[in-house]
C-alpha cells in the first residue's frame, strides 16, 4: 500500500536553468582546453620554427637523438643539415630533428 502511493505521486517540478548551467560548463571547459593545452602548444611549434629558420652554418646544435656537432652545410633544399660530430664524422640529418641551438664554445666544454 505504501509503495503504490509512491509511484502514484507526482514528481517534482522540473528544475529550471539547466540548459544555462550546462552552457556555462561546456565554455569553462572550451577555455581549459584552451589555455592548458592548445596556446602552449602552437608557441612551442612557433617557437621551433623560428629556431629553424634562424640556423646557419657554424652554429653547434643538440639533436633529438642526443647528437652533439656543429653545423657544416646546409643543404640546397633548406631541409637537410650536414654536421660535423667531429673532425672525422659527419652525419645528414632532416632540420626538423635538431632539438637547440648550443652557446659557442660548448663542444670543446665537453
Amino acid at each position: 500500500m505504501f509503495i503504490a502511493n509512491a509511484y502514484a505521486s507526482a514528481g517534482g517540478a522540473p528544475q529550471s536553468g539547466g540548459t544555462f548551467q550546462l552552457m556555462i560548463m561546456l565554455i569553462l571547459m572550451g577555455l581549459v582546453f584552451y589555455f592548458m593545452i592548445f596556446r602552449p602548444q602552437s608557441k612551442r611549434v612557433k617557437e621551433h620554427k623560428n629556431l629553424m629558420s634562424s640556423l646557419s652554418k657554424g652554429d653547434e646544435i643538440l639533436t633529438n637523438g642526443g647528437l652533439v656537432g656543429k653545423i657544416a652545410k646546409i643543404a640546397e633544399d633548406n631541409d637537410y643539415v650536414l654536421i660535423n660530430l667531429n673532425e672525422s664524422t659527419q652525419i645528414t640529418i632532416k632540420k626538423d630533428y635538431i632539438a637547440a641551438v648550443l652557446p659557442k664554445g660548448s663542444i670543446q666544454s665537453l
